[in-house]
Order: structure tokens, then C-alpha cells, then sequence
């Protein structure tokens, strides 16, 4: 075995014999490196030692000397030599360290990703997991908050407005901390306070959503949406003044609404009064979900998912008179879903014909909840009935009513409803 201290000559004029495959030139200074030469004059720095404990002495090629320089291939030799003597194998340390640099490597490109993804980039796969769950009514209240805007009316003339979520869509998440939160709310805030402030609860529901999702969780900053700034910027719900009937208005409201010539949007209208429900709730109201035979009716809940209230005597009447036309009991054949879409033209010819000031549609949802208030209606039933989360405050103590005794509250409301609207009419038999 040749051995000296190699040069950078040495290793440029070293050569194999004619009669020999190959060729070594152990180093004098590096134990356990030497220099290759093969027949056809390729030359390679490499290294062997006996691995402490094992007794193998593998042969590990370091590289080619027009690559490495005599220095280097002499630090890897002592880095190799360090591994023998503890054991280790050169080469499955070699390999484990090139294991570990790709899936850091792996990770880190699943980071960047991951870093790189916008509110918009997931929003609508947060749409397509939670649309099962929702009424269409709901649905279609987060696809608009996240609406770009300026597109052409389907009903109506003009422009859609942008929604209230829009401006957060281009934002990172990892990006959408309480800061960004706060900026948003309160500049949203300054123009539209009660759709900024419905897109903050809707925003609250995604995260929430994210943060339960392995693809997204830990991405958006932990306290996004419970910091103090945030509460601060976020405007206080307020009940809109006048938005309800009065009792003493009740007589013209009937009137308006009963000379309507769509009497399935009469109809509509005055269940929308009678039973406090939602609009998409009774819009999206199906024949089969309507039990004449017990009284009740089934209704989709944003909430809850679906809850069962009483069908009263007048209600009835009005629902088994509705032409059946398809599976929907207000349905509309001009509309594609087949249903009652926006009742809101049909309210406001009957409030302009009854000489009444303006009432939204969900103004009669309010109207249910305080019109009750005349009988002193436990709270329990209304929000039973209408859908709400009652206050334990408010009744004390929580308790979900059988039917039979939200049917004797229901039916005193509707009663003392059609009295005081003076509305003639006999119960079925």
C-alpha cells in the first residue's frame, strides 16, 4: 500500500500501471483518504476505515480532485474518520442526513404553501364543506358578504354592491391577525355597521372552521378574533327604531297585505307576521315538512338545523288554500328555485296601499316578538318558536317547551293578532 504526504502535483501526475485495473495513493496526513486512479485515468479522492465495534471497513467515495480541492477532501476525511471511530457508518449517516434535508425541504415547501394561501383561496372550499349544514338562506348570506361587487342585478336594475368580507379576501391567512381584523372592522364600520358586524361573526364561524381543518390549523394567528382591539372595533347590534308594527297598526297591514293579487305572497307575508320565522326559512318551506293533520310545521333553522313549530288554526286555513304547484308551499313560477325569492316588492305595494311608513320583511320577524309582549308571552316561547337562543337571565333557567304548550301560547298570539287587525274568519272544522 503506497503511502505519502500528497501534493496537488503528486495527485495530478499519479497514473495507474499499464497491468492494474486501478490504483492507490494513501495519504500520510489524513488517515483513511487516498486517491483512485483507474486504468482509463479517472480519478477519485477516497476514503476507508475499519467502523469501530463492527469491523467493516467500507470504501466511500469523497469526489473527483477537479472538484475537490486537497484540503477539503482532507477535512471530509477527518469528518468520515470521527464517524468510524464511534461506530457509526459513514455512508447511513451520509444517507440520513440527505433523509432529513428533503423533508425539511418537504416541509418547508408545504409551509411556504401553506403561508401563501388567501381567505379567498379557501373560502370557497369552507362553503362547499358547511353548505349541507346550512339553509339556503344562509348560504346565500355568505356568498354575497364575500362578493366582489359591481356585477349586473338578476332582479332589478343597477349594480351589486361589494360585500362586506370582500376587502379581507385578497389577505393571507397567515396574514389575518387581530390587527388586520380591527383595521377592517372599523373601516367597514364607518359606512355599514350592521353588515360589517354580521361579516365579523360570519369570519369568526371560518376560523373557528379552519383552525378544526388539518390542511389550515395553526395558519391564522391564535387570538385573531378575541382581541380587545377587536371587540373594541366591533359595532355594538342595535335594534332599528320603528322596524315593527305597532298594534295600532295592525288593521291597515292586513288590508294591504290581503289585497295583494299574489295571494301566495299575502300568504307569505302574513306567515312571515304569524310565526316569526326567517324569511328563507318559509320561502324554502316544503308541502311535506307542513303536518296539517297534527298542527306543526317543520322549518330549517341556521342554528339548530331544523325545529318544529306549531301550525295555528288561521295559518292553517291560509296554508291548505295555496295552489299546490310544486314541492314548495309558496312557490312562484317565474323564479328558478321554484319558490318565493324576494317578497319585498309584493310588502312594500301593501304598506304603500295601507298608507303605512316603511316595515322591512325582517321587521315582521321583529313584530312576532313584540307584538307577544301584550300577553306577557314567556320569552322562552317566542325564542322557541322563532328560532332564537332565549336569555337563561331573561327565564331564569333554559327549558325546551313540548309542542302542545308552544301550540296553546302560539295560538293566543295569532288570536289576539287577527283581533286587534279585525280580520273575519272561522275556524275549519
Amino acid at each position: 500500500m503506497a503511502k505519502e504526504n500528497l501534493t496537488v502535483q503528486r495527485v495530478q501526475d499519479f497514473t495507474c500501471p499499464p497491468e492494474q485495473s486501478q490504483a492507490f495513493l494513501w495519504d500520510t496526513k489524513s488517515q483513511g483518504l487516498a486517491l483512485r486512479v483507474t486504468r482509463s485515468g479517472v480519478k477519485t479522492y477516497i476514503f476507508q476505515s475499519k467502523i469501530k465495534g463492527l469491523g467493516t471497513d467500507p470504501r466511500i467515495a469523497i469526489g473527483s480532485p477537479d472538484t475537490w480541492k486537497l484540503p477539503e477532501a482532507r477535512e471530509q476525511a477527518r469528518l468520515y474518520k470521527l464517524m468510524t471511530d464511534k461506530g457509526q457508518d459513514p455512508r447511513e449517516v451520509e444517507e440520513a442526513k440527505r433523509n432529513a434535508e428533503a423533508t425539511a425541504k418537504a416541509e418547508q415547501a408545504r409551509t411556504n404553501s401553506r403561508e401563501s394561501l388567501t381567505l379567498g383561496d379557501v373560502w370557497p372550499t369552507y362553503l362547499a364543506d358547511r353548505k349541507p349544514h346550512w339553509s339556503d338562506g344562509h348560504y346565500n348570506n355568505h356568498v354575497n358578504l364575500s362578493a366582489e361587487g359591481g356585477k349586473d342585478k338578476k332582479r332589478g336594475k343597477g349594480k351589486t354592491i361589494t360585500g362586506a368580507l370582500y376587502p379581507l379576501m385578497k389577505t393571507r391567512l397567515s396574514d389575518l391577525n387581530s390587527d388586520c381584523i380591527a383595521a377592517w372592522m372599523e373601516k367597514e364600520a364607518e359606512t355599514r355597521a350592521t353588515s360589517a358586524a354580521q361579516g365579523f361573526r360570519i369570519l369568526r364561524a371560518f376560523i373557528r372552521w379552519a383552525d378544526d381543518i388539518d390542511a389550515y390549523k395553526g395558519i391564522i394567528p391564535k387570538g385573531s378574533y378575541s382581541a380587545r382591539k377587536v371587540r373594541d372595533a366591533t359595532p355594538a347590534p342595535e335594534a332599528k327604531q320603528g322596524d315593527s308594527l305597532q298594534r295600532e297598526q295592525l288593521q291597515a297591514w292586513f288590508a294591504g297585505v290581503s289585497g295583494l293579487t299574489n295571494q301566495t305572497r299575502a300568504a307569505y307575508l302574513q306567515a312571515l307576521l304569524l310565526t316569526g320565522a326567517r324569511r328563507s326559512e318559509l320561502t324554502e318551506l316544503r308541502w311535506e315538512n307542513v303536518d296539517f293533520e297534527w298542527n306543526t310545521i317543520l322549518i330549517g333553522d341556521k342554528i339548530e338545523g331544523t325545529r318544529t313549530i306549531p301550525l295555528p288554526p288561521y295559518l292553517s286555513i291560509l296554508l291548505y288554500r295555496l295552489p299546490r304547484i310544486n314541492e314548495w308551499v309558496f312557490a312562484s313560477t317565474q323564479s328558478e328555485s321554484g319558490h318565493i325569492e324576494e317578497p319585498k316588492d309584493a310588502h312594500r305595494k301593501a304598506l304603500i296601499a295601507a298608507g303605512l311608513p316603511h316595515l322591512t320583511i325582517h321587521g315582521l320577524r321583529r313584530s312576532f316578538g313584540t307584538l307577544a309582549e301584550w300577553l306577557d308571552v314567556p320569552v322562552g316561547v317566542v325564542a322557541q318558536i322563532n328560532g332564537h337562543k332565549p336569555s337563561a337571565l331573561a327565564e331564569r333557567h333554559y327549558r325546551r317547551r313540548p309542542i302542545d304548550m308552544l301550540r296553546h301560547w302560539h295560538t293566543k298570539i295569532e288570536n289576539w293578532i287577527l283581533e286587534e287587525a279585525q280580520v273575519a274568519w272561522k275556524p275549519s272544522n
